[in-house]
């Protein structure tokens, strides 16, 4: 007598234990994706060229600085019958142009 049995607890029980096991492999692997997607970030990221470092930047200098002063000066004194009176007037433009190397490394 040949035992025809309901198969489908056997299958969910298959499917289960299948399931389990692809879990485990990605969790398995998860260290090593992820490693890997951190490399090609990186790689990418310095395909791009050198970062910025301040303290090893090179850098040129232009400064102008304009300047522009009137002074007036008035004094009087009403009982003596004198007074005084003096104006400057003065405008200078300062300009400075160079080169800064920063950082020793």
């Amino acid at each position: 007598m040949i035992f025809r049995g309901n198969k489908t607890g056997q299958t969910a029980v298959e499917y289960t234990v299948l399931l389990i096991l692809c879990i485990g492999a990605f969790i398995g692997i998860q260290n090593y994706a992820k490693r890997g997607i951190q490399g090609r970030w990186k790689s990418h990221i310095d395909e791009m060229g050198d970062q910025y470092d301040p303290r090893t930047a090179d850098t040129n200098l232009r400064q102008t600085l304009t300047s522009s002063t009137n002074t007036t000066i008035i004094v009087m004194n009403t009982q003596g019958g004198y007074w005084t009176r003096r104006t400057d007037e003065s405008a200078s433009t300062e300009q400075k142009t160079g080169y800064t190397a920063v950082g020793s490394y």
